[in-house]
């Protein structure tokens, strides 16, 4: 049985306005949309400006349409600005929408931001009543569900501390609390995964798995496949605002990750004229070389540079320092010492797979000489790594710069 059903979806905004200028003008759209006819403050031609800055409007969203049937789990990816939480919004009736049509049958719950309809100078028991009540909870039934969210959350020994003095990660484990014990027949959930511990995390899966294999309806948006893949079948891929593509979530995670081919990979290189360097060493090039479209935590690659030198005889060794996107220095690693013939010269240093965490990495390179720096190429170039992992219980960042599989360990 369907419950969701998507037809010509569209969003649009006015950049920099809220509203139109009149009162009247509202009116205006408001009435246009009951009728069924086009938003008379639009100007010509604006239908063109999809996912574009240079006018007054952008469409966020434009001719959406899917259908989501009764105890589906749906991911729904893309990237930064690709319209996802847009979607959840009007799925949610937070706003609506420009054009197109949103059909559903059942109660929803909706997680979209930490702390939404949270006051923060009431208490967690106090806000608890709120949001229930904002979510279509009579207080009757949260009063029979309090201790079971309560202990859910695992925020009982603050439950009367105002929610102010709450971390980002106490809000979203009270407000993922409420709103699944909502018990809704649709339940949507927006990055709940972003923030939490590896114990809430299970729980939030847990709790979700349990929504849908009792016939409930699942959305779930977030930029972490590993959470995606273990939780939805269904996916959707979302590209400026529109869909790019509808099918089973294995297929539809691998066309996601695919966006991201090169184009997390920074690959410099420059002419002797322009080349960065000294009059000794001059960097013809720095880049990362792995095979597939992606590297991933699974992925053995090279981080390379080539480079001129322009005098015979000079000794030299490349020290390649690697740092993570908090500036946090991963490793230092160095090739030997060589008196360099004069001509083109190639470093290269192997990373192997199972060694590095995923994340943003940042190269600097030394050239050093007499265990002296010759010259430092700060920023020599970039690259992203991937997490794929499977068949997980921990589905959040994890800790450290590394995360080495060693062949054997033990525990005694």
């Amino acid at each position: 049985m369907i419950v969701i059903k998507v037809e010509n979806l569209s969003k649009q905004y006015r950049l920099g306005v809220v509203s139109s200028k009149t009162l009247a003008a509202d009116v205006n759209r408001f009435l246009a949309k009951v009728r069924g006819k086009e938003d008379p403050m639009m100007t010509v031609g604006v239908e063109n400006r999809l996912n574009t800055v240079d006018g007054d409007y952008i469409w966020a969203l434009k001719d959406i349409n899917f259908e989501v049937n009764e105890g589906e789990v749906l991911g729904i990816v893309g990237k930064n600005g690709a319209g996802k939480s847009t979607i959840l919004k009007i799925l949610s009736k937070v706003t609506a929408p420009t054009t197109g049509s949103v059909k559903i049958k059942g109660r929803i719950a909706s997680l979209l931001e930490v702390g939404t309809g949270f006051h923060p100078e009431l208490t967690g028991k106090e806000n608890i009543f709120l949001n229930g009540a904002i979510l279509g909870m009579t207080k009757a039934e949260i009063r029979r569900k309090f201790d079971e969210i309560v202990e859910f959350s695992g925020v009982g020994k603050y439950i009367d501390t105002p929610v102010k003095r709450y971390s980002s990660g106490m809000y979203v484990r009270l407000a993922f609390a409420v709103a699944a014990h909502l018990e809704p027949e649709i339940l949507i959930v927006d990055e709940v995964l972003a923030v939490g511990d590896a114990e809430f995390q299970k729980k939030v899966l847990g709790k979700m798995k349990d929504v849908s294999k009792q016939g409930r309806t699942v959305l779930f948006v977030s930029h972490n496949m590993v959470a995606v893949k273990s939780l939805c079948t269904k996916g959707i891929l979302l590209e400026n605002g529109m869909i790019k593509e509808q099918d089973l979530i294995g297929p539809i995670i691998d066309s996601y990750l695919n966006q991201f081919a090169g184009k997390g990979i920074i690959n410099n290189e420059w002419t002797k004229s322009n080349a960065p360097g000294t009059d000794i060493i001059k960097v013809k090039s720095a880049y990362v070389e792995f095979k597939g479209s992606h590297i991933t935590v699974n992925t053995p690659f090279n981080i390379i540079t080539e480079f001129w030198c322009e005098e015979e005889g000079f000794p030299v060794n490349v020290s390649m320092v690697l740092w993570d996107k908090n500036q946090n220095c991963v490793f230092n690693i160095s090739t030997e010492n060589i008196e360099l013939e004069k001509g083109l010269h190639k470093a290269t240093f192997n990373i192997p797979e199972q060694l590095m965490n995923d994340g943003y990495y940042y190269v600097q390179n030394y050239f050093v000489t007499n265990s002296t720096p010759h010259f430092i190429h700060n920023e020599a170039n970039a690259f992203e790594i991937i997490d794929d992992r499977d068949n997980t219980d921990w589905y959040g960042k994890w800790i450290g710069a590394v995360r080495p599989n060693f062949v054997k360990t033990e525990l005694l």
